[in-house]
């Protein structure tokens, strides 16, 4: 197999090569040491990550979108019809769908592309499923590199679908410009559940399959997640979550989306959407930050041993809790001068 060159695999994907695209992701997802160290020179080579939508710059015109939701709240109809719009509308857009994984391929197995067939073969459209793995709460290490590869190729949509209500949604709202949550007709009385937390990271609720004869109980479960939204605290962009019913089988069903889309970036500014990006960056920083002195923990040698000494000690009785972290926190800082 050829060797991945750096310097071309950047040069193809800036000019927009969908192979160069799938191949950069790819190497981002390895967990190999020798693609890591690729990957973080293909970043080097790249220009400064493109901005938000309304800037004024032609390549600073980027929006990132999660969308999540239970199982049959119809995600990928959604999805397909929402990206069908976006493409008519002349955006390039990619699709990332943070999968559960096999537990013995460690492989994507929800199929993406046959569950959004025609965006599939949609030539302004890439998608993408993304293997969960052990990570926390399902989102993908390298969720968020795939988004900046999409961006420098060219896509000026991302949209980042989740698998389902669960921690996982917490991470991707970190990773997202606007994030949107699908229910169905008749779930207004999950919000004292397990879905009142997920409520309040939406920037809008959709009420989805609002057709037919479900049509007036989604304009009533509409109506609950107002009265809920409202009920919140106000936040600090000055944006108020809203809930609009949405239908993907009949015309003009996503209207109501759109508007409320273009409303909330109008909201928010370039500015807004600018300092929503930069909280998520010090977010992730600390996150990576704690990770990264938590692999030392464990990567080093001498601290291993006084981690394991400290265990053994703890479960012989020997001392307690405080002192056995004093003995690790003076070993780190040990070793951290030496």
């Amino acid at each position: 197999m050829r060797k991945i060159d750096a310097h071309t695999l950047a040069e193809d994907l800036l000019s927009g090569k969908r192979a160069a695209l799938s191949r950069a992701i790819t190497l981002v997802e390895s967990q190999r040491s020798e693609d890591r160290e690729l990957a973080r020179e293909l970043f080097r080579l790249l220009p400064r990550p493109v901005t938000h939508t309304g800037s004024s710059s032609a390549s600073a015109k980027t929006l990132r979108i999660g969308i999540t939701g239970s199982p049959g709240a119809g995600k990928s109809t959604f999805i397909e019809q929402l990206g069908t719009k976006l493409t008519r509308e002349g955006h390039k857009l990619a699709v990332l769908a943070v999968d559960p994984s096999s537990s013995r391929t460690h492989g994507s197995i929800l199929g993406d592309k046959t569950r959004m067939e025609h965006l599939s073969r949609n030539p302004m459209a890439f998608i993408r499923p993304s293997p969960a793995r052990s990570e926390l709460g399902g989102v993908a290490r390298a969720t968020r590199e795939a988004i900046k590869l999409c961006e420098a190729a060219g896509y000026t949509r991302i949209i980042i679908e989740t698998v389902g209500v669960g921690q996982s949604e917490h991470a991707v709202q970190q990773l997202v410009d606007f994030m949107v949550l699908l229910v169905l007709p008749g779930s207004g009385d999950d919000l004292q559940g397990i879905k009142r937390g997920i409520v309040e990271l939406a920037d809008l609720v959709v009420v989805n399959k609002a057709d037919g004869d479900r049509e007036p109980l989604a304009r009533q479960t509409k109506s609950d997640y107002n009265i809920a939204l409202h009920l919140a605290p106000a936040r600090e962009d000055g944006w108020t979550p809203r809930a609009i019913t949405a239908s993907s089988v009949v015309e003009g069903g996503l209207t109501g989306f759109g508007e409320s889309l273009t409303a909330y970036t109008m909201a928010l500014g370039q500015e807004g959407l600018r300092m929503r990006r930069k909280r998520q960056d010090l977010e992730l920083f600390e996150r990576s930050s704690n990770n990264q002195s938590l692999r030392l923990l464990h990567e080093d040698e001498q601290l291993q041993k006084v981690h394991l000494a400290a265990q053994s000690a703890i479960e012989a009785g020997e001392i307690d809790l405080d002192k056995a972290l004093e003995q690790v926190r003076t070993a780190l800082q040990n070793r951290l001068s030496a």
